[in-house]
């Protein structure tokens, strides 16, 4: 069984964003959020499906919403209660699949 993971302070989530491109800290859900846009539908599905596997693989599941060629993407670790590293480990992740 995998340890339960640990809720970020805010500051260290502030911190871990600035290495990230384009996402936010929303206090008030306990998220980061992102919006990818990609050149159609396609090019944003493919995106999805990357990090669908990876979000298998790493047990930790994204809530995003897509329209067209857009995703809008929040991440939380609703076990810890907010931020934690895996969303932080996500997030960079996506980055690296974004084009």
């Amino acid at each position: 069984m995998m340890p339960r993971p640990i809720k970020l302070e805010e500051a260290e989530i502030t911190a871990e964003l600035k290495k990230l491109e384009g996402w936010t800290y929303a206090s008030d859900a306990g998220a980061i959020k992102r919006s990818f846009k990609f050149r159609d539908f396609s090019a944003a599905w493919a995106f999805m499906s990357r990090v669908a596997l990876l979000a298998e693989k790493m047990d930790h599941h994204p809530e995003w919403f897509n329209v067209y060629s857009r995703v809008d993407v929040t991440l939380s670790t609703h076990d810890a209660g907010g931020v934690t590293k895996l969303d932080i480990d996500m997030a960079a992740a996506m980055d690296g699949f974004f084009p």
